[in-house]
């Protein structure tokens, strides 16, 4: 993938949310699910609130206008490995997903989609 393509791209719903969840919560980030409790959902969580380590991939820090610091973007390195030729497109839709994201509450989920891009 040529360097000049974003990894991660955020739709404008996804953008409004992470606005208001930033109001509330302070600065975000988040992390790609790896399949087991919500699918492959992206988990949003106060930043630095999740672990990250060895074996996870710093893939994209977002820029949300009107959100003073980036949002970053984390998958694990299985993960990247699998979807190493996409873009990850960050949306919203309604119905709620884990508990553990922070959007939970607001009776919406992060939803990841994915477009295949030339290596």
């Amino acid at each position: 993938m040529d360097d000049n393509t974003p990894r991660v791209e955020l739709t404008p719903a996804a953008e409004d949310l992470l606005r208001q969840l930033h109001a509330q919560h302070g600065p975000l980030m988040f992390h790609q699910s790896g399949g087991c409790c919500d699918g492959s959902a992206p988990m949003c969580y106060p930043e630095g609130e999740f672990r990250t380590g060895g074996s996870d991939v710093l893939l994209a820090e977002l820029a949300v206008e009107g959100v003073p610091e980036p949002v970053t973007f984390w998958i694990s390195r299985s993960q990247y490995e699998v979807w190493s030729h996409t873009r990850l497109i960050v949306d919203v839709v309604a119905g709620r997903g884990s508990g553990f994201s922070l959007e939970a509450p607001e009776g919406v989920r992060f939803l990841t989609r994915s477009r295949v891009v030339g290596a």
